[in-house]
């Protein structure tokens, strides 16, 4: 039977920190433009806002780099498995895939576009990691694991707007009009594309805004909920009211965001990713 690794990005969160196939995971470290020795960087030394203060970018590896590191993990597998942030948020999809050809078959190695990030590609990566520990090939978890991305849909509450105009998801004057206003924008992530949905200004609108989405779902297997620094305590305590109240026993997982998803989003926002069933 061969044997498969799953690599990812630093931008993921694991729901579940403890899974089957765990040991067979491999996280591409977080890299930082122009610093070094900063591995230890936490969400909370990210401003809230790049108006008045700079922040760090995370770096894409090259093409080059992600060839070393597969041929390193050629030495102890049969197959790679790599999943990744969605493109629309940085590079690394097409960079993988050349790193991927270059290696010319000596070692099969499969790259997917997640379209999301943070604990929506999580839930991919921990679901690939367990299907592959379950003696899955190589190409049966490339259409596994992609099949299973069409069931994760993402929310992300976003009031740090400067985040997304250094991306070139917003504009600038968008992202300057949003944050003086104290607007909380709120964005649909499906199939890597981020669309905005709605604006709220107030506790009780978020949490309409969370609930309305996830009523969208008649079935569902789990809701991941990504908590920004500082914490949304007050919206997330009132949506899990809610869920109980209506769904009962509902699975539901609850992690901080991490530096490299702060990078591209900002610190103070809110991510809630549904898996259907």
């Amino acid at each position: 039977m061969s044997s498969v690794c799953v690599v990812s990005d630093s931008t993921t969160l694991f729901p579940n920190p403890v899974f089957a196939g765990r040991n067979r995971v491999h996280l591409l470290p977080a890299a930082w433009q122009g610093e070094n020795g900063a591995e230890r960087l936490k969400a909370s030394d990210f401003p809230l806002s790049l108006k008045s203060q700079a922040a760090l970018q995370l770096a894409t590896p090259s093409a080059a780099e992600l060839e070393a590191f597969f041929r390193k993990l050629g030495a102890h597998y049969d197959g790679v498995l790599m999943i990744v942030h969605a493109e629309r948020f940085g590079g690394l999809a097409p960079v993988a895939a050349r790193a991927a050809a270059s290696l010319h078959g000596s070692l099969p190695v499969r790259v997917i576009d997640s379209g999301t990030l943070g604990l929506g590609l999580g839930l991919l990566v921990q679901a690939a990691a367990e299907a592959a520990e379950g003696g899955l090939s190589l190409a049966d978890l490339d259409l596994h694991t992609r099949n299973l991305s069409a069931r994760i849909y993402g929310l992300l509450c976003i009031p740090g707007l400067s985040y997304l105009q250094r991306s070139g998801l917003v504009n600038p004057s968008q992202a300057m009009v949003g944050e003086y206003l104290k607007i909380t924008q709120v964005y649909t992530l499906e199939e890597g594309e981020l669309m905005p949905s709605q604006k709220t200004r107030n506790a009780r609108h978020l949490v309409d805004a969370l609930h309305e989405f996830l009523s969208e779902f008649d079935d569902l297997e789990h809701v991941a909920i990504m908590q920004g620094v500082p914490a949304f305590d007050q919206e997330t305590r009132a949506l899990r009211e809610r869920l109980l109240e209506e769904r009962g026993a509902l699975s539901i997982s609850e992690q901080t965001v991490n530096a490299p998803v702060a990078s591209f989003v900002g610190p103070h926002s809110l991510g809630i990713f549904a898996l259907e069933r």
